[in-house]
């Protein structure tokens, strides 16, 4: 209702109506153009992210339990963490081409820093008891990491890898825009050449509800996978 009202007194090429998104929506559906760039935009996201939680975990888990590796790459990783993905769209271009590749490992980036920071936090945050008291029934270290850190570290992980989804979106829209013929990032950048407002917002709509859909899957997958846990997911 507020976004009606709000351009029903503006110029349609500052805010467009609702009305004037859902017809732009179904102008580039016509041709088959938004399916293929929701779809473009999601496999890059989804791969992405897979790829970075899945390199971000295991270090996560190696440099919150072991000290020496803590001392040596915590100053790295707190300086790197803070230089956004999107300063390294060109030298990602250089090193892996135009292609998939340099769009895939710019959202590893995006993903993997915010992982294993919460990976870390998640093992540090274990009570010495617990640890103490696996080793006292003669648990090993190999069986001290399956069965007390790794699903005392969960609830982190799990945290780390939702707030990676949003970055992840963040990087891919910039890689798009700078470097890229299909996504729907490259249709908002390409829109401002028609002047194609409506165009833009349903970049942004889409956006939105590709987020808010993956996030609840991955909120609902969380429920059923950290429930052997005792982990509330809300």
């Amino acid at each position: 209702m507020i976004w009606s009202i709000a351009s029903s007194v503006s110029d349609p090429q500052f805010l467009p109506s609702p009305l004037a998104v859902w017809k732009g929506a179904i102008d580039l559906s016509q041709d088959g153009s938004l399916s293929l760039y929701i779809s473009v935009s999601f496999l890059r996201v989804i791969s992405g992210w897979i790829l970075g939680n899945l390199a971000a975990i295991p270090i996560g888990l190696l440099i919150g339990r072991i000290s020496l590796l803590r001392a040596l790459f915590d100053p790295v990783i707190n300086f790197v963490r803070f230089i956004p993905p999107l300063a390294f769209i060109t030298l990602f271009m250089l090193w892996f081409g135009i292609g998939e590749q340099s769009k895939i490992f710019l959202i590893m980036y995006a993903t993997f820093f915010i992982v294993t920071i919460n990976t870390i936090t998640g093992v540090q945050a274990l009570e010495e008891d617990k640890l103490r008291s696996a080793r006292s029934m003669g648990a090993s270290e190999w069986q001290i990491m399956l069965h007390v850190i790794i699903p005392g570290s969960l609830p982190y992980i799990f945290t780390g890898a939702r707030l990676a989804m949003g970055s992840s979106f963040m990087a891919i829209i910039g890689a798009e825009m700078v470097a890229a013929n299909e996504g729907i990032g490259y249709m908002i950048w390409n829109s401002r050449l028609y002047f194609k407002t409506d165009w833009i917002f349903v970049g942004l709509v889409i956006l939105g509800l590709m987020g808010f859909t993956m996030d609840r899957v991955f909120n609902l997958f969380g429920k059923a996978a950290l429930k052997r846990y005792n982990v509330v997911v809300k």
